[in-house]
């Protein structure tokens, strides 16, 4: 089962998927956790290109291409191959999280990013997409506190340093997707403390792995 999740800056993701992460294989279950940009050596460095403030000059499009290829290497080094083996996939950030940036907030145009996705990638998607929804000035406020206490890198803050309308577009596109696609959608608020929110999280998966 490959399980996506998504959201804007401070959203929880992170925090969410290592708490989700540790329950499952307490419960037995095989399971990998993984990330976008990231999750292997060539797209670690790749990541490091796309986060880093200096590149703030970066030209939409070549940002997309820098995910895109980072796309490539995650799912054909990591994520099919742990699938194929029948492992659960949890991955931080995906295809939606380029239709949210770069498509709806960067201004490209979304029916061709997705027709790239679906030429490059044959229209890969998640079983299951958990979106993280919250407003983005109290987003980017607790993003901005983790990065200050040193509980998030530094050197990885271009996003954080765009516009709060930046980031309400993101946000914005997130919704239209889930929209779009209910049946693969989960909508958490994540307002609420990260303890209910894991509940919620592990409740939906054991009502889909049951059924």
């Amino acid at each position: 089962m490959f399980v996506t999740f998504e959201g804007i800056e401070g959203s929880g993701k992170t925090t969410q998927i290592e708490r989700i992460h540790h329950r499952l294989v307490a419960m037995g279950y095989r399971v990998s956790m993984t990330r976008e940009p990231g999750g292997t050596k060539i797209g670690e460095k790749i990541r490091s290109i796309l986060l880093d403030p200096e590149s703030h000059r970066m030209d939409p499009k070549a940002e997309l291409l820098l995910y895109f290829a980072d796309r490539a290497q995650h799912l054909g080094e990591k994520v099919q191959k742990a699938l194929s083996d029948g492992e659960w996939v949890l991955c931080d950030r995906y295809f939606d999280a380029t239709l949210a940036y770069q498509g709806y907030a960067r201004g490209l145009d979304i029916d061709w990013v997705m027709q790239l996705h679906r030429l490059i990638f044959n229209d890969f998607k998640p079983d299951l997409t958990f979106l993280l929804d919250l407003p983005p000035r109290q987003g980017l406020n607790r993003a901005w506190r983790q990065i200050h206490k040193g509980e998030r890198v530094a050197k990885e803050t271009r996003f954080e340093e765009e516009t709060l309308k930046f980031h309400e577009k993101v946000r914005q596109g997130y919704l239209s997707l889930a929209r779009r696609e209910p049946q693969r959608f989960e909508i958490i608020d994540a307002m609420q403390g990260p303890d209910r929110i894991s509940e919620t999280i592990l409740t939906i998966l054991s009502t889909i792995h049951q059924g």
